[in-house]
């Protein structure tokens, strides 16, 4: 009866649209007084989570991205990519799917995607004749590559409480996060056969060359990231500093950032990464409430009384974070989910890293649906639109995110192939 009581006023805040840090907090710290427990052992608990090694990565692949982005990398990269595709029929469409892969290997945020691209790519679209519902559900939905690709934050995060390495989980969301760009790239060919007042962009190889060498150096920082990660220079700790430091340099050299910026660069990655560590510490606080009732071990007698089949067990994960990602931020879900999963998932016989793979690409695509869905606000903001307009154009994207979720689970070996390649 606690528990119900407990979940029922969580729901009842986000309901309320109470920020989700202060949803898990509130009623956590409520059971404490009503139990009348000392909050010793649990501020030690929540302390230990925010103070978890893996977590200094953090806000360093956010100052990544958020230099990046001040730095005009987008648009670089829009420019060369409008440059190879532009005369393809919807080639601003592949173009947007393509742009977000390659920022994605800076950012690993879905949130400064979409905030960063939907103001370099919506406009030439509506002004080449693409239906405004298009551009906003094409660029939502590339932005969900950001966190799966690595850097991902969330990947981070899992790593953290799962108790994995960081980079066998960013080698495992290598391809998966591939395949999400083939499944997007294919139904925007689908979609801009319906749209025949589309206009082509002329093609040349001196703009391809002149744009091209503008982004020589910005695809040396997923170089440098992912191959010392991969290669074992740097833990993903040191790779993100040097990624910063390295974007920090290349924004420098191109006069696109100025001393002057630096304070409000720094003051954005605090702000995220405050807001990303308070989700961290509530969800922790709850999860120590939860363990205390006994629900961990409740919910394994349920799981395992359902089933002991790995693939039925990954599938109900994956409606799970379905579930949990239209009402809860994809942050708190895995800091509260993984240490109720992990031990299941030890008990059944399920890689943890495939579990990895299968929670972070199904939780994102909760990025794009109601009523939390922070993509879709961050669009409706830039874009001054209803929320409810671009979830409309979102739909039809979001199920090849789906599929791809289902073929994880059904062909492993898309998640597990990498890492055992490379020895991870």
């Amino acid at each position: 009866m606690t528990v119900l009581l407990l979940l029922v006023a969580i729901l009842a805040l986000l309901a309320l649209r109470v920020p989700v840090a202060f949803a898990f907090l509130g009623p956590g710290l409520a059971y404490l007084l009503i139990e009348g427990q000392s909050l010793g052992l649990p501020m030690r608990l929540v302390a230990d989570a925010t103070g978890n090694f893996v977590l200094l990565a953090v806000p360093l692949f956010i100052l990544l991205g958020v230099v990046a982005n001040h730095a005009g990398i987008a648009d670089r990269l829009f420019d060369f990519a409008l440059a190879l595709f532009g005369r393809v029929r919807g080639g601003l469409g592949y173009v947007s799917v393509g742009v977000s892969l390659g920022f994605s290997w800076m950012s690993g945020s879905a949130v400064a995607d979409a905030a960063a691209l939907s103001k370099v790519e919506i406009p030439p679209m509506l002004r080449a004749g693409y239906s405004r519902r298009f551009g906003l559900g094409v660029v939502g939905a590339s932005a969900l590559i950001a966190p799966v690709m690595p850097p991902s934050i969330p990947a981070v995060i899992f790593a953290g409480q799962a108790s994995v390495s960081t980079g066998a989980l960013f080698a495992a969301s290598v391809i998966p996060a591939l395949l999400m760009v083939v499944g997007l790239c294919a139904v925007v060919f689908l979609l801009v056969r319906r749209q025949p007042g589309i206009r082509h962009l002329g093609f040349s190889w001196a703009r391809v060359a002149r744009t091209g060498r503008r982004v020589v150096l910005p695809l040396g920082a997923p170089v440098i990231i992912l191959g010392g990660i991969l290669g074992g220079l740097f833990t993903p700790t040191e790779a993100a500093a040097v990624g910063a430091a390295y974007m920090l340099v290349l924004g420098f050299g191109y006069r696109t950032l100025k001393i002057r910026d630096l304070p409000k660069i720094l003051v954005e990655t605090v702000l995220t990464t405050a807001a990303i560590m308070l989700i961290v510490a509530s969800a922790a606080l709850l999860g120590y409430v939860l363990a205390k009732e006994r629900v961990p071990q409740e919910l394994a007698r349920l799981v395992l009384g359902i089933t002991d089949d790995g693939t039925v067990f990954l599938l109900l994960v994956m409606l799970l974070m379905l579930l949990l990602g239209t009402v809860i931020d994809a942050t708190a879900t895995l800091v509260l989910v993984v240490p109720i999963l992990m031990p299941i998932a030890t008990t059944i016989g399920v890689d943890p890293i495939l579990l990895g793979v299968v929670m972070i690409v199904s939780l994102m695509i909760g990025l794009l649906t109601p009523p939390v869905g922070t993509v879709l606000y961050v669009l409706s903001s830039t874009q001054q639109v209803p929320v409810g307009e671009v979830f409309r154009g979102a739909l039809p994207f979001l199920v090849p995110l789906v599929l791809c979720c289902l073929l994880i689970i059904f062909f492993p070996g898309i998640a597990t192939w990498l890492p055992a390649r490379l020895g991870l």
